[in-house]
């Protein structure tokens, strides 16, 4: 009959961790307290399916590269900041994300709206899905360098992955042709199916002359804004009330 060290010892062979620890637990415990048959075993099974859970949270928070390590817990929901907690609650179920709907998030500069995003981006991680950040200085930067090295196709077929996108800092750098091709491509590909979080100083309604080219400005606008939910920031910087 198997003892208890060798149960632990074939836990960590299989690396069930979450059964592991949960198990060693147990045996820390007085005899009269330690869980029994069907008990310790859906005990031990919940446990492993928790470890696992949080696990894959951690790669997925370490891939997303938020640039800010916020919770929705820390948002700031007020009148005086233009988002209540009805909006936040919106925001944070996963249906927006189910229905490849985008989030337009609009403000003047230090009013919160990365602040927000990485939030929401550290939400969508929790919840299981793949997330990706990236302010737009960045994303130009890995498109420039996927053409000089052939791997643009790839750079585009890694981001079509991703259920979300974050783009921050839109409108602050002049856009190329070659850059709004691809950000035309990047919501061809992902129109209805897959969800975009846009952050920019510049209301909406500028983003139309931003872009630069009434062309590819209506088809890149059609479809970043159709069935958006959009957050327009107020109030004070936050990186100036915190100084």
């Amino acid at each position: 009959m198997m003892n208890a060290t060798q149960t632990l010892e074939q836990m960590k062979q299989l690396r069930l961790q979450g059964m592991y620890q949960a198990y060693n637990a147990q045996l820390e415990l007085p005899m009269n307290q330690q869980l029994q048959g069907h008990d310790l075993i859906a005990y031990l099974v919940q446990s492993e399916e928790q470890n696992r859970s949080n696990e894959k949270t951690a790669y997925y928070l370490k891939l997303a590269k938020l640039r800010l390590p916020v919770t929705i817990e820390q948002i700031d929901c007020s009148p005086g900041r233009n988002l209540t907690k009805q909006q936040l609650a919106v925001l944070t179920s996963s249906d927006y994300i189910n229905q490849g709907q985008n989030i337009l998030i609009t403000g003047a500069t230090g009013c919160g709206k990365s602040h927000l995003a990485c939030a929401l981006g550290h939400h969508a991680c929790l919840m299981g899905f793949k997330t990706t950040y990236l302010n737009m200085n960045r994303l130009i930067e890995k498109v420039t360098l996927s053409k000089l090295d052939g791997s643009y196709i790839k750079l585009l077929n890694h981001l079509e992955r991703q259920t979300l996108i974050i783009l921050d800092d839109f409108g602050l750098a002049p856009m190329t042709q070659e850059i709004r091709l691809t950000l035309l491509q990047l919501l061809e590909d992902r129109y209805g199916k897959k969800s975009i979080i846009v952050t920019s100083q510049l209301p909406v309604a500028k983003w139309h002359e931003y872009l630069n080219d009434p062309t590819l400005a209506d088809a890149i606008l059609d479809r970043l804004t159709a069935n958006a939910h959009r957050v327009e920031l107020k109030g004070e910087s936050l990186r100036r009330r915190n100084k």
